[in-house]
């Protein structure tokens, strides 16, 4: 596609830099994805807290533990940070909080604050590492989070959990994660080798924030080409059954977890038709749930919009996962 004239060559120079600005251009809108709820207090209290020696300060009432090993990947340990009630009478639900990136970058510690504010309300809580494309490819993503959620079940005793009620929210790619553990079945595999596999890993209840649900879709803009690309190894033209595999969509049947599905109307990366499919296959297989579209919003938000998308979070959890308390 290089012609042999000068002014060819000079236009060829322009669409690389031009192809350049727009890779960064995406990677900036993952990070102010996960800026935009930092900035709107779902962060900031671990912010102002950090200490570098002992991590964050938990709030009065919570205990938090950090780096507890959960399992292997590749044969590599992986981690997790819990935060939990200091007292409480009896086993408390469980959430897992999984981070964004493209599957490829982000900590378990940009949502500390987030398992602060649930172990708060009476939630123990846990923010988990996993392995990150293009090095580790799908499904290493889904084996590490459904061996996180087995080892808690699996150490329920120790932190004082109700192994019936579990719940998973996420953002973007943590997002998409989530909702694999809430519509994967024991059928459906993809356990991996990580640990504990006497335990279940299906959750009951998911809150996804900008997740994509269907990877080979025609309506995924150009931004999103290159993190599905690194997730499986190839572009979703390329290895269709493979884009289907790693697509919660494709999974939902009846008895799934309820959904509550956050979007941006002008999410850049991430297009709301990806939580319109899933909230139409969900609404098909009889699963509760429902879809909240923030009007003007891209792949984030803040503000007003952010804590009241936090407050929809938390009284879903309470409705499906203590729905006696």
């Amino acid at each position: 596609m290089i012609g042999s004239t000068p002014f060819a060559q000079v236009r060829s120079r322009w669409a690389l830099r031009h192809r350049a600005s727009r890779a960064a251009h995406s990677l900036l809108a993952a990070l102010v994805f996960l800026a935009a709820f930092s900035i709107s207090g779902f962060g900031a209290q671990a912010l102002r807290a950090q200490d570098n020696t002992q991590g964050p300060k938990p709030p009065e009432g919570v205990t938090y533990e950090r780096d507890i090993e959960y399992g292997t990947g590749g044969g590599e340990p992986l981690h997790l940070d819990l935060a939990r009630p200091s007292h409480r009478d009896k086993p408390a639900p469980c959430v897992v909080v999984i981070h964004g990136g493209g599957w490829a970058a982000g900590d378990k510690s940009h949502h500390t604050d987030l398992i602060f504010q649930l172990a708060s309300r009476g939630y123990v809580a846990a923010t988990v590492q996993y392995r990150f494309a293009p090095d580790h490819r799908f499904p290493s993503q889904v084996e590490d989070v459904k061996c996180a959620v087995r080892f808690l079940r699996s150490h329920a005793d120790d932190y004082g959990i109700d192994t019936k009620r579990f719940g998973a929210m996420g953002f973007s790619a943590g997002a998409h994660l989530s909702m694999m553990l809430g519509s994967m079945g024991p059928d459906n595999g993809l356990e991996g080798e990580g640990g504990w596999p006497d335990q279940p890993s299906q959750v009951q209840a998911v809150v996804s924030f900008a997740g994509p649900t269907e990877l080979a879709a025609d309506d995924l803009p150009p931004a999103a080409l290159g993190p599905v690309k690194g997730l499986l190894g190839g572009s979703a033209a390329e290895k269709p059954d493979l884009a289907e595999k790693a697509s919660p969509l494709f999974y939902a049947s009846e008895g799934d977890a309820p959904m509550l599905l956050f979007h941006g109307t002008k999410d850049p990366i991430v297009p709301y038709s990806q939580a319109v499919k899933m909230a139409e296959a969900l609404t098909k297989a009889g699963v509760p749930g429902r879809i909240e579209l923030i009007l003007g919003a891209g792949h984030g938000w803040g503000g007003v919009d952010a804590h009241r998308s936090m407050e929809q979070t938390f009284e879903f959890f309470d409705r499906y996962l203590t729905p006696e308390e």
